[in-house]
């Protein structure tokens, strides 16, 4: 307890000589300016804060003026954010003093609230300018860029020219009609040690669930199973396809252990009355089998408009399984309700082959879906 107050009053005396820190020490002159304002409000005669105020305003009004003149220049789109968080600051500098009559009789504040209307207005130009040349070029990539474009003009100046009926224009560039084709298992599955099995209610497990998770996607896809689309005679610009690269059932790993327990049991009292034990003895042992089954899936996206692989991966997936059968010989008292319980509960039925293969493709699926949004993502 003594050592947590102890700790605890460290830490209050370090807040409190961070606090003292005088207000042109630190390191954030915006911040600092804002505390000195504030303090000038509570205490009128502190003499750190007017000493500070001016000086503070000098140093910011520098600093921000400087990054604004390096920015002016450049050609870089992205020069708008930093210019219009430059004045910003200095607005921010502005409003503070403005605002506190004591503040104001030491420093005449320049505002720059006109300053940041009309950069705005310029980024916003900027950006509906690079739209319109984007919006020119053929490709999805090119259209999502318009989009952005025109959506940033928009925050720039709200309802900027026709930069909403613009973004709808590329995004309907943009639109794509993604086709996902029957999951390819046949290399697979006609291996001789798995024909035996049924799997065939398997083949559209992939397809059915991406269309219906991927029904209400905002990307500018429309996505259809393969027989819907021929049934509906669409014509695939995208198409996702999965194929069955490997799937494994290794033999179980067997290992047999056993132990020998033993306990004291009273079988009854001696001609003094004192307890009679005898001891008894049994045998546990438990056959332990386990094994991990294994499949590899490719998933690969492709761009038919353009006639490029959007995107390749191969997931790989585990799926393990243990089973312990646990029998005993000799007295059955000398059984530990522990072992008990491992008797009672043990020898449950292997897994079928399907139920392996449905859990493996549940177990992958989330990482396909996953694969597909990152590829259409908007």
């Amino acid at each position: 307890m003594k050592n947590i107050l102890l700790i605890i009053s460290i830490l209050i005396i370090a807040s409190s000589c961070g606090s003292r820190k005088g207000f042109l020490e630190r390191e954030d002159s915006d911040k600092s300016l804002q505390d000195a304002v504030k303090k000038l409000k509570k205490s009128p005669d502190d003499e750190d804060a007017r000493t500070a105020i001016p000086q503070l305003y000098k140093i910011i009004k520098q600093k921000h003026l400087d990054k604004i003149n390096a920015y002016q220049t450049t050609q870089q789109i992205g020069k708008w954010d930093v210019l219009i968080s430059e004045y910003e600051y200095l607005q921010m500098a502005y409003d503070a003093i403005i605002n506190s009559t004591e503040a104001y009789k030491l420093v005449t504040p320049e505002s720059y609230a006109v300053n940041i209307f009309t950069t705005k207005d310029s980024a916003a130009l900027a950006y509906y300018n690079l739209g319109n040349l984007y919006l020119d070029k053929a490709g999805r990539d090119n259209a999502k860029t318009a989009y952005n474009n025109f959506y940033k003009a928009n925050q720039y100046s709200p309802n900027f020219k026709d930069a909403n009926d613009k973004m709808k224009l590329a995004y309907n560039h943009a639109m794509i009609n993604l086709v996902i084709n029957p999951f390819d298992e046949s290399g697979v599955f006609n291996q001789p040690s798995l024909r035996a099995f049924n799997f065939s209610n398997k083949n559209d497990y992939f397809e059915q669930n991406l269309i219906n998770d991927l029904a209400n996607n905002n990307s500018a896809v429309k996505i259809f199973g393969f027989k819907d689309s021929k049934r509906l005679n669409v014509k695939p610009d995208w198409t996702v396809d999965l194929r069955l690269k490997k799937l494994e059932f290794p033999n179980p790993e067997v290992a047999n252990t056993s132990k020998n327990v033993s306990r004291q049991i009273k079988i009854g009292t001696d001609t003094s009355g004192n307890p009679v034990y005898n001891t008894v003895n049994a045998t546990i042992y438990n056959n332990s089998s386990k094994f991990s089954a294994i499949a590899e899936l490719e998933l690969s996206i492709n761009n038919l408009v353009e006639n490029k692989n959007v995107d390749t991966k191969t997931y790989r997936q585990t799926y393990q399984w243990q089973q312990d059968v646990v029998t005993f010989s000799g007295d059955k008292r000398a059984i530990s309700n522990t072992d008990w319980d491992l008797i009672n509960n043990s020898g449950a039925n292997d897994p079928r082959k399907d139920e392996i293969v449905n859990e493996l493709y549940k177990k992958i699926y989330t990482r396909v879906l996953n694969g597909v949004k990152q590829a259409i993502n908007w």
